[in-house]
C-alpha cells in the first residue's frame, strides 16, 4: 500500500490524502477541510473499488457554479498518481 497526498484547488477543501494498495483499488482517504460528512461518504463508497473506476464516476463533478468539485479533485489527483506510476 502506498500513499500519497495532493493539495486540491478551487475548492473548499485543501488537501487530500490517499492510500492505493497493491492491486490499484482505493485504501482509505481522507480530506482535509470541505464538507466533512459529504467527504466521509465519499471515501467510504469508494473504499476498495479499483482507482480507474473512480476516475471515471468522479471526474467533471462540479460543486455549484464552481468548475470543480471535491470528488472531481480526488478523480485528478488519481489521475496524477497513475501518471507517476506509468513514469
Amino acid at each position: 500500500m502506498k500513499h500519497y497526498s495532493y493539495t486540491t484547488s478551487g475548492t473548499c477543501s485543501r488537501q487530500i490524502d490517499i492510500e492505493i494498495n497493491d492491486d490499484n483499488t482505493i485504501g482509505e482517504v481522507s480530506f482535509t477541510g470541505g464538507c466533512h460528512g459529504n467527504l466521509q461518504g465519499v471515501s467510504a463508497l469508494i473504499k476498495g473499488m479499483p482507482a480507474d473506476e473512480v476516475i471515471s464516476r468522479l471526474q467533471g463533478i462540479r460543486c455549484g457554479a464552481k468548475p470543480t468539485s471535491c470528488p472531481d479533485q480526488l478523480a485528478c489527483a488519481l489521475r496524477q498518481i497513475a501518471a507517476m506510476k506509468e513514469s
